[in-house]
C-alpha cells in the first residue's frame, strides 16, 4: 500500500509525548484522535514497545488504510470510527474497566489522502464532486452549502474561516451562477471563484479558489465548532499526570487551542465580572510549550504542509470543570 501522507511535527511528537517514567515505559496507553493513514501511531508504536494506541478517525476509508498499515502491530493498536467529540464526550468515566488514556494527540491537518485520492473535492486541482465530507452521515455536503446558503451568510463563513478579503465579490458570484445552473464540481466552484476576484488577485501566491475551500471543508466537517467542547472533554478523559499535544495548522484553530491550555494553566478563571476568586485558585495543568513548537526549515522543505503547523502541550494535574472554556469559544 502506498503512503501519500507524511506526519508533521513527528520528531516534535514522538519527544513531547513520549511514555516517560517507569510505569509508562512498559505499559502505556495513547488515543490518537485524527488517526488518518497512522503516520503518528505507527511510529509512536514502533519507538515504544510497550505502548498501546487507540485510533480515531471520522473517515472509514481512511481508516481501513491504516488498519492495514498497523496490522503488523497486533493488539496493541484499536480503532474507533467516529468524531473525536463523540468519543471523548461519551468515555465512560465512571466505569473502572476503562483505562484512562496516558496521552492524546490530536492533529488537526487534513490528510493528504483527501486532497490526492478521496476523490470528494478537497481540490480543486481535479474535477471532482463537490463534497468535503469526511464522514458520509454528515448532513450537508459542500455542493449543499454553495447552492442553498444565502449569499450575506455565505460571505460571512467564507471571510471568517478563511480570512478571504473578496468574500463577498466570491459570494455574490456563486449566488448569481447558482441561480440559472447548479454547481456540484470542483472545477466549476474554482473557475466562478477565478472569474470573481480582481485580475491581479488572480496571479498571487495561492489560487484565488484556495481559501474559500479551506472555510468550506471546515463548514461541511464543523471542525472549529467540534474543538473547544472536545479538548477540554479529551483532557478531562486523560489520566493525571498524562500529557495532551494539539497540532494546529490555522489562526482560528491555534487561538482555540492557545486560550484554552492557557486557562488550564491558571490559577484563577473566574470571569471578570466576580470581584473575588471562588474558584479555588488551582492551576489543572503545567504548560509544557511555552511558546508552540514549529517545523524545521528542513521540514517544511521536504513536506511543505507543514509549514504552518503549530505543537502545543500540557501535563495534567487535575479534571477541569468548565470554567476552564470560559473565554474559548466554537467558530
Amino acid at each position: 500500500m502506498e503512503i501519500v501522507h507524511t506526519p508533521v511535527l513527528l520528531n516534535e511528537c514522538l519527544t513531547m509525548l513520549s511514555p516517560v517514567g517507569e510505569k509508562f515505559e512498559h505499559d502505556a496507553f495513547m488515543i490518537d484522535s485524527t488517526l488518518g493513514e497512522g503516520g503518528h501511531s505507527f511510529n509512536f508504536l514502533s519507538r515504544y514497545p510497550g505502548l498501546r494506541i487507540k485510533g480515531l478517525d471520522a473517515d472509514s476509508v481512511i481508516q481501513s488504510r491504516a488498519r492495514e498499515r498497523l496490522a503488523p502491530f497486533g493488539d496493541r493498536m484499536q480503532f474507533y470510527n467516529g468524531w473525536f467529540n463523540d468519543f471523548y464526550s461519551q468515555f465512560p468515566l465512571d466505569d473502572p474497566n476503562e483505562r484512562r488514556p496516558d496521552l492524546i494527540l490530536f492533529d488537526l491537518g487534513i490528510s493528504v489522502f483527501h486532497y490526492e485520492r478521496s476523490g470528494r473535492g478537497f481540490s480543486f486541482r481535479y474535477d471532482e464532486e463537490l463534497d468535503m465530507r469526511l464522514n458520509s452521515a454528515t448532513e450537508e455536503s459542500a455542493a449543499d452549502i454553495v447552492n442553498r446558503m444565502p449569499e450575506e451568510q455565505l460571505a460571512n463563513m467564507i471571510y471568517l474561516y478563511s480570512d478571504e478579503k473578496y468574500s463577498r465579490r466570491i459570494a455574490a458570484e456563486i449566488c448569481r451562477v447558482r441561480a440559472t445552473q447548479k454547481i456540484v464540481s470542483t472545477k466549476h466552484l474554482a473557475d466562478i471563484i477565478y472569474g470573481a476576484v480582481p485580475a491581479k488577485y488572480r496571479h498571487g501566491n495561492i489560487h484565488p479558489a484556495t481559501r474559500t475551500f479551506q472555510a468550506l471543508r471546515i463548514q461541511v466537517n464543523s471542525e472549529l465548532k467540534r474543538l473547544p467542547q472536545a479538548i477540554h472533554d479529551a483532557y478531562n478523559v486523560l489520566a493525571p499526570g498524562g500529557k495532551l499535544g494539539v497540532i494546529t495548522f490555522h489562526s482560528l484553530e491555534d487561538r482555540i487551542v492557545k486560550n484554552y491550555f492557557r486557562n488550564l494553566g491558571k490559577q484563577c478563571v473566574c470571569p471578570p465580572e466576580v470581584p473575588k476568586c471562588v474558584c479555588g485558585g488551582t492551576a489543572c495543568a503545567e504548560i509544557l510549550t511555552r511558546k508552540p513548537l514549529e517545523p524545521t526549515e528542513e521540514e517544511v522543505r521536504m513536506n511543505s504542509p507543514s509549514r504552518s503547523a503549530k505543537l502545543r502541550v500540557v501535563r495534567k494535574v487535575r479534571d477541569a470543570d468548565e470554567r476552564r472554556l470560559y473565554g474559548v469559544e466554537a467558530m
